[in-house]
């Protein structure tokens, strides 16, 4: 019995196995058919296509191992900046979003010469895509070490302000601040910049201003990839008003014996320009140095003194000139005594008060001598024919106590006046004949 059923079993498996070989050819034949025949409906009902979306941004993942090695990246000709392109079934393309394009570099696997690979990848992964790639493979970076330094900071005026008025003062919050980042550009920088415009102040100012980097050179120093601990600073401006006004000063003392002083003084410079407020310089208008400031005492030549301006400013007054130091050297003039006799003709002589009943006359070539001394140049000056004189009979007379004129011939005092720069160093006289008028 049991036989029997085993018997049948083999019969039927035959069969089927009879069945499945029979015409296998064929068979295989269709089914290579159907592929075919299901991929160019496939192609004609979702063929394949591409899309490509630009200024797809590369994440860089792992950047903290740099910064843990003291270490600065730049990235190099933006190429953390790629255009992607995405093969797949159009169903997939007309779903796809640049959003949905993720490109990463991972800076663990930066290489020797500081490029690393880029990764491209479709944020859903149940889409089917077909293959992604982009318009270049690596990020260039350029790794330096980091560095850091404390500069200085400047305030940098900008402009002009109105005429008659100057920048007497510039200050900050802060005179240094420390910048961070790459040592080749950390280097570079020389100082930190303030630009404040002033055009057309007439008044102190006051803003917040951006912090500019500078080279030595008073070049910009490209900022991106510097850290700064400020970005902005206060910035305080005093603006004066300006006035320029002459020196004042004489000189003080006699010179040695023989020498006279030219009453000249040389001031350089001769004026100064100052600067304060409007209502305080309406009140200078020169400034006077004392005369001991120049002493000419016993000199034989010229004294020069350099003298400090600075003290003998006005109260809440300053200097305008930043590069003038408020010296200023004055001088003197002392020269020997030059001494001239002069032969003054009587004619030149005029009579006065003659008493009544009497005339006078001069003898013939009668010259009155006269000596003379002074500076040089006024000295020369004199000429003995334009000098004039006078005779005061009468007071001549009470001077010496003469009640009475007799006649006969008589020396008498002159009187010449001459400028105050020229001396008489004798008493001056001349002869005079008195004749008694005898009465018709």
């Amino acid at each position: 019995m049991q036989r029997a059923d085993t018997g049948a079993k083999e019969k039927a498996k035959q069969k089927v196995r009879n069945r499945l070989l029979n015409n296998l050819g064929l068979k295989l034949t269709s089914v290579i058919i159907a592929i075919i025949l299901w991929f160019i409906v496939a192609m004609v009902y979702n063929p394949k296509d591409s899309v490509s979306f630009s200024n797809i941004q590369v994440n860089l993942i792992n950047t903290d191992l740099l910064e843990k090695g003291n270490k600065v990246y730049e990235i190099l000709d933006n190429s953390d900046v790629v255009r992607v392109t995405v093969q797949a079934p159009r169903n997939v393309i007309n779903q796809l979003r640049a959003s949905d394009i993720v490109a990463t570099a991972d800076v663990s696997k930066l290489t020797e010469v500081n490029t690393i690979a880029i990764n491209y990848e479709v944020l859903n992964e149940d889409v089917e895509i077909l293959d992604i790639t982009g318009n270049h493979d690596v990020v260039q970076l350029n790794v330096e070490e980091r560095a850091r330094k404390w500069i200085n900071v400047q305030c940098n005026i900008v402009g002009e302000v109105a005429e008659g008025y100057m920048v007497a003062n510039t200050s900050s919050d802060q005179t240094r601040i420390e910048v961070v980042g790459p040592k080749s550009v950390v280097e570079r920088i020389s100082y930190a910049g303030l630009d404040i415009d002033v055009t057309g102040a007439t008044s102190n100012l006051s803003a917040n201003v951006d912090i500019q980097l500078y080279d030595a050179e008073k070049n910009l120093v490209d900022p991106s990839h510097i850290e700064k601990n400020a970005e902005n600073m206060r910035v305080e401006v005093q603006v004066l008003a300006t006035k320029e006004v002459p020196f004042e000063l004489k000189a003080s003392g006699i010179p040695a014996e023989g020498y006279l002083a030219t009453g000249e003084v040389k001031l350089d410079p001769e004026k100064v320009l100052l600067a304060g407020t409007v209502s305080t310089l309406s009140n200078v208008s020169k400034i006077v140095i004392p005369e001991t400031e120049l002493d000419i005492t016993d000199a034989e030549s010229d004294v020069v003194n350099e003298i400090n301006i600075k003290k003998y400013l006005p109260d809440y007054v300053v200097l305008a000139d930043g590069s003038f130091n408020g010296r200023v050297t004055a001088t003197a003039y002392v020269e020997p005594r030059v001494e001239k006799t002069l032969l003054v003709p009587a004619a030149n002589i005029t009579v006065l008060n003659t008493p009544e009943g009497y005339e006078y006359e001069f003898a013939d070539n009668e010259t009155c001598r006269m000596r003379i001394s002074g500076l040089d140049a006024d000295v020369s000056e004199v000429d003995p024919n334009t000098v004039r004189g006078t005779v005061n009979i009468g007071e001549w007379m009470e001077r010496n106590s003469i009640r009475e004129l007799t006649a006969g011939t008589h020396e008498v005092p002159v009187s010449f006046q001459l400028s105050d720069q020229v001396s008489i160093d004798n008493v001056t006289t001349v002869r005079i004949y008195i004749v008694e008028v005898e009465d018709e």
